[in-house]
């Protein structure tokens, strides 16, 4: 049986210790069940050159500052997989990296998704020599995962602009940010990747939604596993704080 793809909107690493978010991403787990692996493709790795973490025993990496002591000393001690490692590096050419972890953007979406931390976990980095269109092509190399027990996961932000994020108070959405969640959403379900690949023309005042690509990027990797005749569903579908989308996409 072949695996879905899911994007998650990841927000905040606060995320990890629970809130409005956590209940749909658990039920994702539910549903989905035990797969043999995952293959995350986090907003918080940016290489250069593609790397994809090669270690049996991958480090929890606490990748941010000012938040307390509780985040800072969870773990989530999934297992990785020097196999699919190497599988990923059949298909897409990454080099195996034995400096990374699993970085916020993983573990504190899959910390509810699989809470007992027994499913595999590999991230293939972000390449930052490619153009989001390379990034597309790269991604279709990994579709027959999805046929060997593997979920291809992404983890970012379909919106994701903290310069205007609403740090207190009212935190209703941005009409800005409101107009592109839905333009992506849209593309997706109609299957128009051109549009997703070319973002800064899916919608008016796209560049205030994706003021850097880190936490858009991701879902191309997601997009690109879709075949004829997946389901395409949204789960988390608010914007917080005015200008972060928790949209998750999964596909089939």
């Amino acid at each position: 049986m072949s695996q879905p793809a899911v994007f998650f909107g990841h927000g905040s690493p606060m995320n990890a210790l629970g809130g409005p978010y956590v209940a749909a991403w658990r039920e994702l787990g539910e549903a989905i069940g035990k797969p043999k692996g995952v293959v995350m493709i986090s907003a918080h790795w940016e290489t250069r050159g593609l790397g994809v973490t090669a270690q049996a025993r991958p480090e929890t990496i606490h990748d941010f500052g000012g938040f307390g002591p509780e985040l800072q000393a969870m773990q989530y001690p999934a297992p990785g997989s020097p196999d699919l490692a190497r599988r990923v590096s059949e298909l897409t050419r990454a080099h195996a990296v034995e400096t990374w972890g699993l970085d916020h953007g993983t573990w504190s979406v899959l910390v509810h998704v699989w809470p007992d931390a027994d499913v595999p976990v590999v991230q293939l980095s972000l390449d930052r020599t490619l153009t989001a269109r390379q990034h597309y092509d790269l991604a279709r190399a990994l579709n027959p995962l999805r046929d060997e027990g593997i979920v291809i996961a992404g983890s970012g932000d379909f919106v994701h602009n903290l310069r205007t994020w609403k740090r207190t108070g009212e935190d209703s959405p941005y009409p800005w940010a409101v107009s592109f969640n839905e333009a992506v959403k849209a593309a997706f379900v109609r299957g128009d990747h051109d549009a997703l690949i070319d973002w800064v023309d899916l919608a008016e005042d796209a560049q205030l939604s994706v003021p850097t690509d880190e936490h858009y990027l991701p879902l191309l990797y997601v997009a690109a596993q879709a075949r004829p005749g997946d389901e395409i569903s949204f789960f988390n579908d608010e914007i917080t704080g005015g200008s972060i989308s928790m949209t998750g996409v999964r596909i089939g």
